[in-house]
């Protein structure tokens, strides 16, 4: 435990844990032959040049699901190819390699591990993007205590009822846990249950990772 009382670090897992699919706009341009900058959307890196983004982000009417449904769609009719989010996420991530995790995750979660916290990856779409098999390869995810993915009981985050589930699930109090993630509605979602979030800034990811471990009492 913490000297704040945290025993559970829980993570959202896509843009925290792993690189956004915007960090691999070079991926996609590669494997379907398109010139190097034409993807020149970058979401959390620069939402000035993605106004979708900026709408998703601010709950305003557009889940990160339809999101990601609509640029699959607009990257594969540039490639001339039909992609729906399952195949635009296998094209960028498979096959699963390490520099696809946060180093600074592997460091905080190891360094948690270490001080006796709980750790755990709360996501909502993580089997749904990227399919069992993928899941199962990586190795932090196998490392990790549980891994609560909202796709298995369509309750997704920011509704209350998904914190309440992850609570329940993990067998703690919401004052217990350290929730992070890159959404800042999912953010506020917590909170309104009364568990301790923090917001992921993508655009400066070591930067967050250093304020987790500050958050609590770790040595990264």
């Amino acid at each position: 435990m913490t000297d704040n009382g945290i025993t559970t670090l829980l993570l959202d897992f896509g843009g925290v844990c792993l690189l956004n699919p915007v960090e691999l706009h070079h991926v996609a341009e590669s494997s379907l032959g398109l010139p190097a900058g034409t993807l020149d959307w970058l979401g959390p890196i620069d939402p000035e040049t993605d106004p979708m983004w900026t709408k998703m982000a601010a709950g305003e009417g557009l889940t990160e699901r339809e999101y990601w449904a609509l640029r699959a769609e607009e990257v594969g009719r540039l490639g001339g190819r039909e992609l729906d989010v399952r195949s635009y996420m296998r094209l960028l991530f498979y096959p699963a390699r390490p520099e696809l995790i946060r180093p600074g995750c592997l460091e905080v979660v190891s360094a948690a591990r270490q001080a006796g916290l709980g750790v755990s990856v709360f996501s909502n779409d993580l089997i749904a993007f990227h399919g069992l098999d993928w899941v199962e390869s990586i190795e932090l995810l196998q490392t990790v205590d549980r891994v609560l993915d909202c796709s298995s009981t369509g309750i997704f985050k920011p509704d209350p009822a998904a914190y309440r589930w992850a609570l329940e699930e993990l067998g703690v109090e919401g004052n217990a846990v350290l929730f992070v993630d890159d959404q800042p509605v999912n953010i506020a979602g917590a909170e309104a249950v009364g568990i301790q979030a923090m917001w992921f800034d993508i655009a400066d990811a070591d930067g967050s990772w250093s304020k987790v471990a500050e958050r609590l009492g770790l040595r990264r």
